[in-house]
């Protein structure tokens, strides 16, 4: 397994909003795959007030070297002051889907 390959997990407000960091993600090459989930209620404090907040989940499937990248691109797309973004290692998996995401994470030839 190539242990570049992470998992980085985000949310947006709205499907609209997560549709746009899905397709700019895929587009620019940052992600391979971006899987929006089914909206959920998301529970936290914030600035001392409980808020619970309706947001589509994302999977962002990419490689480390592309973080730096994708964390720009959800930070300059998200309404949020302080929106989510974790990075998850992958330890396993399918080699021929880990092969994939590597080659489609590629900055294309200029």
């Amino acid at each position: 397994m190539n242990p570049e390959l992470v998992l980085v997990l985000s949310n947006a407000p709205d499907e609209l909003l997560a549709k746009r960091i899905a397709h700019d993600l895929v587009e620019e090459h940052l992600a391979a795959c971006v899987n929006l989930g089914a909206p959920g209620l998301s529970m936290y404090m914030w600035q001392g007030q409980m808020e619970g907040t309706s947001e589509i989940p994302l999977t962002i499937k990419t490689t480390r070297a592309r973080v730096p990248d994708v964390i720009h691109k959800i930070k300059s797309l998200h309404p949020y002051e302080v929106p989510e973004i974790l990075v998850l290692p992958v330890i396993g998996g399918f080699e021929p889907y880990a092969v994939w995401v590597h080659e489609q994470t590629q900055a294309p030839a200029t």
